[in-house]
């Protein structure tokens, strides 16, 4: 089970086997602990528990769920497993070197939030006509008819545009710098310069 929680440094660019040069973008995989396992008797479920980052002042709570040892993390998330028995133990650290070049990985960040935007930025609308008395320029129109008085949700209307959630995947990783605890994936990745990224391999 390869799974890490990264922070996102930028792009950059890297040269292939073909000799041609391809996007790269770079996480920095700082060193996770292993906070906790869930196994199928006990919680329900399967999933290693894993801890990113160091907090300043933490919480009682939060101490005691840290293993003895351990700085107390950040940021912690949990990752979905297969088989208990191929999950680290409790306490042990993951760093980049736990990925190969060539793993085929999915990615989840949060992407870049632009803020309220109209129906045309957000979902790509036509524009109204500018002649003829035309007056809808960048409005959507109609938005629903006399039955069911109500519209339905997920309709596409104006709205907050980004800051949710997004997972990428079909893609590779292009390089790794164990010393440099950095993880170099081949495409983009959602979110901003240092925003949060969950990088999982894919299950063959």
């Amino acid at each position: 089970m390869k799974a890490l929680i990264t922070q996102k440094i930028g792009m950059s660019s890297a040269i292939n086997d073909k000799g041609s040069m391809e996007p790269v973008t770079l996480l920095w995989a700082k060193p996770n602990v292993v906070m906790a396992i869930k196994d199928q008797e006990k919680d329900g479920y399967r999933a290693i528990q894993l801890g990113f980052g160091q907090v300043k002042n933490p919480s009682k709570p939060l101490q005691g769920q840290t293993p003895e040892g351990s700085p107390t993390p950040k940021i912690i998330r949990e990752f979905s497993i297969t088989d208990s028995n191929l999950a680290p133990k409790v306490g042990d650290t993951l760093t980049a070197d736990l990925f190969r070049v060539g793993d085929e990985v999915k990615v989840t960040g949060i992407s870049k939030g632009k803020g309220f935007a109209g129906v045309i930025k957000r979902h790509g609308f036509s524009l109204g006509r500018k002649t003829h008395g035309g007056r809808s320029y960048r409005r959507p129109g109609s938005i629903g008819s006399m039955y069911p008085q109500r519209i339905f949700p997920g309709k596409k209307m104006a709205g907050r545009m980004g800051n949710s959630q997004v997972t990428t995947k079909g893609l590779t990783v292009a390089l790794v710098d164990p010393e440099l605890a950095i993880i170099g994936v081949k495409g983009s990745v959602p979110g901003p310069k240092k925003g949060i990224v969950l990088i999982t391999e894919v299950g063959k």
